[in-house]
């Protein structure tokens, strides 16, 4: 693991050289276009088609910051779900809580860190037209994907108001013209391995299928040493379909389903370092030489010892419809295209958590309220979460040629959402309620671009939406009651209107250039605190105010060297107000609660650019950087981070932490300019693959793929501790394929240089779990974790692709 102390500063990007640099890069290329060998006059990068605006375009010709995977990048890279994407993609980032439904997609820095079913994502996931009701759904294996559309700032106009950080777009792969099987295998060093398998093809002259099915089982880079188990990996079953009806030249009628069985045992952090001599509870008969033993505290550490279930077990099944109808050459809708995707789908999943993280019988030496507890054992956590959605779509599309093009239409949605949370068995650590809530989205949209010369064009977007929200919130009396009695019962409905909207100039600086201006506005809507500090006196705070943003992005499409290069570049500034988040407080009473705010003002700016070279008949090159800079512009009543005391037996409040009489006199932090948690300033990414050729009957390849990022702060307290230094990951790859491309094998080295990191780091200081007793005095004991990458040590993999 890199030290947070020594790498923190090293990575300084002069940003004015850095866009020199670009513009005499760009110089050089557009003088270069005079040059390009005769030998590679007729190679070209593919053209790349998105349906970012509900439409399919051409990327170059899309004004908007957008990376694009394709199904060769997919493969080349090994992706099997968003885990993978940050590497292939800069300004995405993941954060990871406690199980799946409290991770975090983040885009340009930004991203919901509260995660309550009563809180929306700030980055939406969309496949094939269909949002997810709730994000968690979304990590699991991407199965059958065609293209993943990488789409940065507010979308709101286009997708609605779950995406006012951005979204990821994804393709599933179409149904192709003949009977076509295919199949792939990948088995790694470190014990994963994946199976998959697709038919597709036509029934009839009306009638086309693809099924496709997949399999894949990893154990995870943390050794449980209570039970010789593995955790934080993922084991996941999927099977989906396509079935394309086709009655005439004009109507298409596809009907997907979905189902996916998976079970994600994650987020389990192993110490990385924790001083000598800690108790349990600073309890004399559990030390951590006991608790803990076979693991040693330290930099790279994967052992732990917990006897109850990590992560989450989920299944997800659905359906999806689309009507598609293309108006013939006559009347007023001469060439347009009428969509209807209709939604219905139900995910529900299963969480668990070992509550002291040990295997040991903790409970039959803990006192509570000076009195043995009565119990043996130890503490632990579980609950379920459902989300049930139904979504309808109607748009009507205009012909792409023309002055005027536009796409508008109508969107409903329909999600109800439930979580349930226990802890047990001792009342310092107990809770069990119930919640719902639901929220009902009616919305007319709309988007047009105008051609006011051939070269200039302008575009104009609105969207209006009107949301309806509710819950309920039931608290129980908690175990070891004998019988679950109602204690409390809450519950309110809320409705909100938004408009939201985006305008734009476009203009062709020649046939291969193509600069844009964009301001676009997006909002989130309201929400609720439903978690385990929700109380009557918190519900009269509910809910807590919508997000909203306002972006500003310029941008240039280049196409360059014959059309060899695409080069995208885009700087961009987006003022989010409102942004909700989770901040703690202490009650007269003393006790700490955590209440979701809606809290003053962020911002992100920053430069990005994506690179696709077909440098040669052989060699392709691609590429993406972005510079981030993500940061609080207004949170006054910001958590703080601890630092132990002069005598060394508590810990306090550090940084720049004081006692503030608007927060019942709780010790909180200004954050006005701190950085956005989980926000490196710089990433980088690297890749390519060079066809060598004949190789006996065979073609080979080698590929590489490099990725960059700097330094990182993993909390939003500014803790010192959770910096994590930047670092460098090389992967390596060779393989063959036959001439009909029907077989093919690859052999990868993953993390060449043996780099060891981090997705995220926690740092305590004398938290009440672990304390040490010396004669008179009480011993602070600090610990800190580590949740490991899924490639922070090196492994070899190998795959092999088949067609038939």
């Amino acid at each position: 693991m890199n030290s947070n102390n020594n790498e923190t500063n090293h990575a300084v990007f002069p940003v004015r050289p850095m866009v020199m640099a670009v513009a005499l890069a760009i110089s050089s290329l557009a003088q270069a276009q005079e040059a390009v060998p005769a030998a590679n006059a007729a190679v070209q990068v593919e053209q790349v088609v998105v349906t970012a605006n509900k439409r399919a375009q051409n990327l170059q010709d899309v004004p908007m910051a957008i990376t694009v995977l394709s199904d060769a990048t997919i493969q080349r890279n090994n992706v099997r779900g968003l885990d993978d994407l940050p590497a292939l993609s800069p300004a995405l980032t993941l954060s990871y809580g406690t199980q799946p439904a409290n991770f975090s997609i983040n885009m340009r820095g930004i991203g919901t860190f509260s995660l309550g079913i009563g809180v929306e994502a700030d980055v939406a996931v969309v496949v094939d037209d269909v949002p997810y009701a709730m994000q968690a759904n979304a990590f699991k294996d991407l199965a059958d994907v065609q293209r993943i559309e990488v789409l940065k700032g507010p979308q709101s106009t286009m997708l609605g108001k779950s995406s006012i950080a951005g979204a990821i777009n994804i393709a599933t792969k179409p149904i192709e013209a003949g009977w076509k099987s295919r199949a792939s295998t990948y088995l790694s060093s470190d014990g994963e391995w994946r199976v998959r398998g697709a038919l597709s093809g036509a029934l009839s002259d009306t009638l086309r299928m693809r099924l496709a099915v997949s399999k894949s089982d990893f154990g995870g880079v943390v050794k449980n040493l209570a039970d010789g188990g593995r955790l934080n990996g993922m084991r996941d079953n999927n099977l989906t379909g396509k079935l394309e009806w086709s009655p005439s030249d004009n109507l298409q009628v596809v009907v997907s389903p979905h189902a996916a069985n998976f079970v994600n045992n994650c987020c389990v952090s192993p110490f990385s370092s924790m001083t000598p001599g800690g108790l349990y509870q600073n309890i004399a008969q559990l030390p951590a030489s006991t608790l803990l033993k076979g693991i040693s505290p330290g930099p790279g550490n994967v052992n732990v010892r917990n006897d109850y279930p990590a992560g989450g077990r989920a299944e997800d099944r659905g359906v999806g419809v689309k009507v598609v109808y293309n108006f013939d050459d006559n009347g007023p809708l001469a060439h347009h295209t009428f969509t209807s995707v209709s939604s219905w789908s139900h995910y529900k999943m299963s969480d668990f958590q070992d509550g002291d993280a040990t295997d040991s019988d903790v409970l039959s030496a803990m006192l509570v309220n000076g009195k043995p507890s009565g119990f043996s054992g130890g503490l632990y956590q579980y609950g379920q979460f459902d989300a049930r959605s139904k979504t309808q779509e109607f748009r009507l599309t205009s012909p792409e040629k023309g002055a005027l093009r536009y796409v508008g239409g109508l969107f409903y949605a329909k999600n109800d959402l439930g979580r349930e949370l226990t802890r047990a068995p001792i009342t310092t650590y107990v809770t069990d309620w119930a919640s719902t809530a639901y929220n009902t989205n009616t919305a007319i949209f709309g988007q047009a671009n105008y051609d006011l010369t051939p070269q200039t064009g302008v575009l104009l977007g609105l969207r209006y939406n009107k949301e309806d929200i509710g819950y309920t919130f039931n608290r129980y009396t908690p175990p070891p009651a004998t019988s679950r009695v109602l204690t409390e019962a809450l519950r309110g409905d809320n409705s909100e209107t938004k408009v939201t909207g985006k305008v734009g100039l476009e203009h062709h600086l020649d046939a291969a250039t193509l600069a844009y201006l964009t301001y676009s506005t997006g909002h989130k809507g309201l929400a609720y605190d439903l978690t385990s500090s929700f109380t009557g006196a918190v519900a009269k705070s509910q809910p807590v105010p919508g997000e909203n943003a306002r972006n500003i992005e310029a941008g240039l499409k280049l196409s360059l060297l014959e059309n060899r290069m695409a080069l995208d570049l885009a700087a961009f500034r987006t003022n989010f107000t409102g942004f909700q988040q989770s901040a703690g407080f202490l009650d007269p009473d003393g006790t700490f609660r955590t209440t979701l705010h809606s809290i003053g003002a962020l911002r992100t700016s920053g430069l990005e650019a994506d690179l696709n070279w077909r440098v040669s008949r052989p060699l392709s090159v691609n590429a993406a950087f972005a510079y981030t800079r993500a940061e609080i512009a207004d949170f006054e009543n910001g958590p703080c981070y601890s630092v132990l005391n002069a005598a060394g037996n508590a810990a306090v409040p550090g940084g720049n932490c004081a006692p503030n009489p608007k927060y019942n006199n709780a010790s909180v932090q200004n954050l006005a300019g701190a950085t956005m948690p989980n926000a490196p300033k710089y990433k980088l990414n690297l890749g390519g693959q060079y066809d060598i050729g004949n190789v006996g009957s065979y073609d080979a390849f080698v590929t590489a793929a490099y990725r960059w990022q700097s330094a990182v702060q993993f909390s939003l307290n500014q803790d010192p501790m959770t910096i994590l230094g930047s670092y460098g990951i090389l992967n390596l790859g060779a393989g063959f394929k036959d001439k009909k491309d029907t077989f093919k094998l690859s052999f990868m080295v993953n993390n060449v240089f043996n780099k060891s990191y981090a997705v995220g780091l926690l740092n305590n200081w004398a938290n009440g779990t672990w304390s040490s007793r010396a004669p008179n005095q009480l011993l602070a004991v600090n610990t800190t974790n580590w949740t490991p990458a899924r490639d922070y040590q090196r492994y070899f993999a190998m795959r092999a692709d088949m067609a038939f």
